[in-house]
């Protein structure tokens, strides 16, 4: 048994470890996640999802993030799951995690069984702080050339975005025409990805006199 109480990073660091806590946090409220996500979606709420966490990153307020403010933004993020992550588990709040508070949750029932997780809660809550954590995401895996960007420009990208899936023109998108749109952005990557792996076409060969 484990008597003595684990403080601050080292308990998130064994949190991670072992992961069931930290399932039974994040699983927890799927249900009105997923009930909301298929609620139909107006065109201010659809750009305004996409463009908040740029605005919130934009820490001088110049209507563009760089790359920096974009990595700062994101490492906000992680510290704050963090700490909401250990307030949680703290029942007693003095400042550590007893044994006891660590095998509250599991104990309590609230572990979701595998199959049964949903989405994933930054996707689900869509919210400003996810969209910061997955754009440093895309910078580690060489999305820097996209930075700095003009936040007046993603918001015009994102209400054109809004106007190709709105099929029946009715100002809201449902569940269908986002999936609708998922898979057919899907299967234009696909088909850009197969014709950047195509070998070149060779030039003709002229016929022989």
């Amino acid at each position: 048994m484990m008597n003595k109480t684990l403080g601050g990073v080292a308990a998130i660091a064994f949190l991670t470890a072992f992961g069931g806590v930290a399932v039974a946090q994040t699983t927890a409220p799927q249900r009105p996640a997923r009930a909301a996500m298929a609620q139909p979606v107006t065109q201010a709420d659809f750009v305004q999802r996409r463009v908040e966490c740029l605005r919130a990153a934009d820490a001088n307020h110049d209507g563009t993030v760089t790359a920096e403010e974009m990595r700062a933004a994101g490492q906000a993020g992680r510290v704050e799951r963090r700490n909401a992550m250990f307030d949680r588990l703290d029942a007693d709040k003095n400042g550590s995690i007893s044994r006891a508070e660590f095998d509250a949750p599991r104990a309590g029932g609230q572990r979701a069984e595998r199959g049964q997780r949903g989405p994933r809660a930054e996707h689900a809550g869509r919210g400003h702080r996810g969209g910061m954590h997955r754009g440093a995401e895309r910078m580690g895996r060489g999305g820097e050339a996209r930075f700095p960007i003009v936040i007046a420009e993603a918001e015009r990208r994102a209400t054109e975005n809004f106007t190709r899936l709105d099929a029946n023109r009715d100002g809201t998108l449902t569940l269908e025409e986002r999936r609708a749109g998922m898979q057919a952005r899907r299967a234009e990557m696909r088909q850009k990805r197969i014709e950047r792996r195509a070998p070149a076409a060779s030039p003709s060969t002229p016929a022989s006199e």
